[in-house]
């Protein structure tokens, strides 16, 4: 029972971004190099953030309530992340592929670097247990979310750093839009310890506000695609 739990969970979290891979053109444009780079630029990004936590924000207690300097602080360096999608879209060498296709492997290459290295050691830790719980399961819609938000925020990057003669009116809601996904994780915290908000509360949240981001980001892209 303990290894079937724990092959779901790790189906549920894992398992989306195989799909999108196959059941996308990605699969036939051959882009499984740009992302595997796009996965190593996020493991130098991972690498450079946790260096910046570890100097100058304290180690949370579990009875610490919401710190709006520490939250700052997380979402300026959270902002990594955004400088390390700038690279992964702009300075990667790619493979003649369209700028539709570069920022989809590029997203899929970064959220499943981000699943594994958050969620694979609690899965093959905790998922074995000999008592079910629902945690893992709530981990896994979240990666699921977090996917969704990545690919957004890889979409409204290409829109900024790659797409030159976009609609000049469109241009504050794509950087608006992408401030709002970088700033998403300081959002749950918010909720998590101000609003004292349980996990599944919070999951809701997450996999509703991806789905809406999701489908304003198609609908900005669609829109700069659009002869001007």
């Amino acid at each position: 029972m303990t290894v079937f739990h724990f092959l779901n969970c790790a189906v549920l979290t894992f398992g989306p971004h195989v799909v999108y891979y196959s059941a996308t053109p990605l699969s036939e444009y051959d882009t499984i190099g740009t992302s595997v780079k796009a996965a190593v630029v996020y493991l130098g990004a991972a690498l450079v953030k946790l260096v910046c936590l570890a100097t100058f924000l304290k180690v949370p207690d579990a009875n610490d309530s919401f710190d709006p300097y520490q939250e700052l602080m997380k979402i300026l360096i959270g902002f990594i992340d955004v400088a390390g999608l700038y690279f992964a879209l702009t300075q990667l060498t790619h493979r003649n592929i369209s700028q539709n296709h570069k920022f989809q492997a590029v997203g899929l290459g970064w959220a499943f670097a981000d699943s594994v290295l958050h969620r694979l050691a609690p899965l093959w830790i905790g998922a074995r247990g000999l008592e079910f719980t629902w945690e893992y399961i709530f981990q896994g819609v979240e990666a699921n979310a977090n996917l969704v938000m990545t690919l957004s925020l890889a979409a409204l990057g290409s829109l900024m750093w790659l797409r030159k003669n976009k609609p000049k009116t469109l241009i504050p809601i794509i950087y608006a839009c992408a401030l709002l996904l970088a700033t998403m994780p300081s959002i749950t915290s918010y909720l998590r310890r101000s609003l004292e908000w349980q996990t599944p509360k919070v999951v809701g949240f997450e996999l509703f506000s991806s789905l809406v981001m999701a489908f304003i980001s198609w609908q900005l892209f669609s829109a700069c695609q659009r002869p001007m």
